[in-house]
Parts: structure tokens; C-alpha cells; sequence
């Protein structure tokens, strides 16, 4: 019994210690998310390629060396956000992250109207506006409803070799998140 005893006790003190350094260490992970990084060197509706140099520090790992990426931070408050890219690339996906980081909606040019990157970003009464009457230019964009009011969408881009490099610096250059006044 009295074993039982000391090993709930170690732990119990184990456990603790554990947390305590986890209180510890989250200031630092806190300031390294992707959200704070894109927010430090870019306002809304300013794309940023995702590298070394334009986050000032260390971007995030990538999972895959083929993938270029480009974010931009949006707000609805101000309205609909238009996110275009120009030009064709091999292949490219796209994610809408909320301000907490958490995956809000994401597609791929598989899924996209002629494989153009062409979506509309809106909260739910905003598309209750656009509904009633699609403004011109948007026939063929893809309408992404979303309860988050601030969010991040991230584009990637897939590099089959070096030789795609231009095309997909332009593509990624050209990406564009422009707010949409509704009347």
C-alpha cells in the first residue's frame, strides 16, 4: 500500500513539473506563430511569400522542400476579400486559417473552376448580400462562408524542379487579397 501511495505521489509531482515548464516555454511558441509573424511585417490584404526574408527570423518549417507559400491577412469587417492569383503553376492549394490557427476551410486548383485561383471570402450575412444579386467579376469565384472575422489565407505552391521557379514566383507575386465593398 504503501508503494501505491508513493507512486501516485511521484506522480503527482512528475505531472507537475511537466506543466509548470510547459507554462514556461508557451511565451516563446506564442510569439513564433504564424499568425503573429504574418501580422509583425504585413497589414491585411498585403501578400508575403513565406521565407526567411520577408519573416525576419525563422518561418515556418516546411513540411515538403517542393512547396513555395504566400499568405495574406484579411479582416470582414471591412468586407468580402477577393483572393486572386494570375497564371497557371503545376499544382496549388489553399487554406483559410482563423486567428487561433485552427484550418477553417481549404481546396485545391482540382477544385477550382478552370484551375484558377479566384475565391471570395465573406461571413455568413455577407453572403446573404452577395446572394441576392452577384456583383461583376465574380460569376466564376468560388464563395467561402466563414464565422471568423480575422484570418489568414495561405497559398501553396507545388515546385516539380527548379525550372518552375519563375512561374511560381509570379504566380505567388501576382497573388492578391483586396477587400470587396458591398453597397
Amino acid at each position: 500500500m504503501l508503494r501505491v501511495l508513493y507512486a501516485v505521489i511521484l506522480g503527482l509531482v512528475g505531472a507537475g513539473v511537466v506543466h509548470i515548464a510547459i507554462l514556461f516555454m508557451l511565451p516563446s511558441y506564442s510569439e513564433r506563430d504564424i499568425w503573429s509573424q504574418v501580422s509583425s511585417v504585413a497589414g491585411p490584404y498585403k501578400a508575403i511569400p513565406l521565407n526567411r526574408e520577408t519573416l525576419k527570423g525563422t518561418p515556418p518549417r516546411p513540411t515538403n522542400p517542393f512547396l513555395s507559400a504566400a499568405a495574406c491577412r484579411f479582416d470582414l469587417s471591412d468586407g468580402p476579400v477577393h483572393v486572386t492569383a494570375p497564371g497557371a503553376v503545376p499544382m496549388w492549394s489553399m487554406s483559410i486559417y482563423d486567428s487561433d490557427g485552427l484550418n477553417v476551410f481549404g481546396f485545391n486548383d482540382r477544385t477550382a473552376t478552370d484551375k484558377v485561383l479566384d475565391l471570395v471570402v465573406l461571413t455568413p450575412p455577407q453572403m446573404q448580400k452577395v446572394r441576392a444579386e452577384i456583383p461583376a467579376g465574380f460569376e466564376r469565384s468560388v464563395f467561402v462562408e466563414t464565422g471568423t472575422e480575422e484570418g489568414i489565407v495561405l497559398v501553396r505552391v507545388l515546385m516539380p524542379d527548379d525550372t518552375w521557379q519563375g512561374v511560381i514566383d509570379t504566380f505567388l507575386g501576382g497573388l492578391r487579397c483586396t477587400p470587396v465593398p458591398l453597397e
